[in-house]
């Protein structure tokens, strides 16, 4: 079992930036793939990016060139740095890790963090 706890989030102005961060337990996170998603209320989660165990990255159409995935394996921590904040940014934001898949299918990521809440002011 793995454990995700978020960290990050808040209040920000449009154009701003923000970093989440998501730590692991249970057990190593090495060879997992981490993935982010947002979502807002009566829609469905929606894929952010995500990044495989080696490093290789994948972002939905809507945030390339503003957002950056990464991983830190030694300390366990996924990051998701949010820039150039638009008010469409709003949302939920949940990090979601899964030993054999990397992709943008919420479904297929078996270990969740509890989410975070990013409101984007204009």
């Amino acid at each position: 079992q793995v454990q995700l706890a978020q960290s990050g989030g808040g209040l920000v102005q449009a154009g701003g930036s923000l970093t989440l961060s998501c730590t692991a337990s249970g057990r190593t996170l090495d060879k997992y793939a981490m993935g982010w998603f947002r979502q807002v209320p009566g829609k469905e989660r929606e894929f952010v990016a995500a990044i495989t165990w080696s490093g290789v990255e994948y972002y939905g159409d809507s945030v390339k060139g503003r957002f950056t995935i990464s991983r830190d394996n030694a300390e366990q921590k996924g990051y998701l740095h949010l820039g150039s904040l638009q008010p469409e940014d709003t949302a939920v934001y949940f990090c979601a890790a899964d030993w054999a898949y990397v992709g943008y299918d919420p479904e297929k990521y078996d270990y969740w963090g509890q989410g975070t809440q990013v409101t984007v002011s204009s």
